[in-house]
């Protein structure tokens, strides 16, 4: 994987990410984009959704605050990617938590070709019929393997997944890749999640390979987060939220050497 080719190729091509995401995260989101170099747009409205994903280069559903009239637009938007070749991205935020989310989660990856599934172990669970612990939109704990977990779901839905954790995994149910970067501060910043699927779908807007696209957009986006909670190490996560968003806009050449990413093929 040639790392930080592809995220030159971000900074350099600028692709629209369409965002259908949660109330809580927008901002960060769209700072977030902005930082890595894409150029992030926020359109809801079943009235003009599917217009949007049609010019975009990447579509990111996430249901972290979903109403019936918002999935409505997600797969009219879905659908209108999916007419283009567009890569759409699944974010199934706190599947299992309520009967509403995980029949909304299967509405939408019944109705939307998805390229790329992005949730924690416990939603990918959910989602694909597993039994999994969840707390809220928070994964709890579970038996098993991770990476069994997500080369099931990739196999059940024809797509890669990627499931973040201490490690993530991201597989097609052919490649895996492990990637190790990354800090516990993440998880203590409202949105990281969701930045970081809108972060995929960015790369993916430009790399046909979606594994290939998740596992750098992984790596680098959990190298950011390394050198943001060095810099911030005596102080607390809202510095670490405003300093990761600088180190995202500042990834380079240079950081490739910090890549931790392990690899198999079957």
């Amino acid at each position: 994987m040639n790392l930080f080719q592809l995220v030159n190729e971000v900074r350099e091509k600028n692709p629209l990410v369409h965002n259908i995401t949660n109330v809580v995260v927008t901002n960060f989101t769209a700072n977030g984009l902005l930082a890595i170099g894409a150029s992030p747009v926020m359109a809801y409205a079943r009235e003009e959704t599917a217009n949007m994903a049609r010019i975009s280069g990447a579509l990111v559903l996430n249901i972290g605050t979903l109403s019936e009239t918002e999935v409505e637009s997600m797969i009219l938007a879905g659908k209108a990617a999916n007419e283009k070749g567009i890569p759409v991205v699944f974010d199934p935020v706190g599947a299992g938590a309520t009967p509403f989310r995980t029949e909304m989660s299967s509405k939408i990856l019944k109705e939307v070709k998805i390229s790329i599934i992005r949730g924690n172990a416990a939603e990918v669970a959910v989602i694909t019929g597993e039994k999994w612990e969840i707390k809220g939109v928070d994964a709890g704990s579970g038996d098993g393997s991770i990476v069994e977990l997500a080369k099931k779901a990739a196999g059940l839905f024809g797509c890669t997944v990627v499931i973040t954790g201490k490690d993530d995994v991201i597989t097609d149910g052919v490649t895996t890749h492990i990637v190790e970067n990354g800090h516990e501060l993440l998880t203590k910043v409202t949105g990281t999640g969701c930045l970081l699927s809108s972060v995929i779908a960015a790369f993916a807007a430009l790399e046909k390979d979606s594994v290939e696209a998740a596992g750098t957009a992984v790596s680098a986006y959990g190298i950011a987060a390394e050198k943001a909670a060095a810099t911030t190490a005596d102080k607390g996560p809202g510095s670490f939220q405003i300093e990761f968003l600088d180190q995202l806009s500042k990834i380079s050449k240079e950081d490739e050497a910090f890549a931790k990413i392990k690899t198999t093929k079957e």
